[in-house]
């Protein structure tokens, strides 16, 4: 990970950092390790909690052998307030296969907010289109 000056993780490395890893452990169908990556207040849409993302992911998991998350754009931001919130915006292709060709691809503008819990940061907020 990237250092600043004064030795401090820089924000915006741990950010991005944090954003791959959320891929990566997706992709790897590492369900504790996503629930790790989230906010005890993770909200996704209207009245969708950490119990509503376990459920999602196990479903997925369970449904499709491989999972991939093509992330088409993706750009993080410190936001500008307070360096205790980050933003990421991105265009994502996610598809779904039981063996080498996708039995399903949908394209989402994914929304997400996080937050800093002492060096880590933390999804509190998903939305996507």
């Amino acid at each position: 990970m990237l250092l600043a000056g004064c030795g401090k993780t820089d924000p915006q490395a741990a950010l991005e950092a944090a954003v791959q890893e959320l891929q990566d452990n997706l992709e790897a169908k590492k369900t504790g390790a996503v629930m790790d990556q989230l906010h005890p207040s993770f909200q996704a849409g209207e009245g969708m909690d950490r119990e509503w993302a376990n459920r999602t992911m196990t479903l997925m998991f369970l449904r499709y052998a491989s999972v991939r998350i093509i992330a088409v754009t993706r750009s993080s931001r410190i936001d500008p307030g307070t360096s205790q919130v980050g933003h990421t915006e991105a265009q994502v292709v996610v598809t779904g296969a039981q063996g080498l060709i996708p039995e399903r691809a949908a394209p989402y503008a994914v929304k997400l907010q996080w937050r800093r819990d002492g060096s880590d940061w933390k999804l509190i907020e998903l939305r996507w289109e």
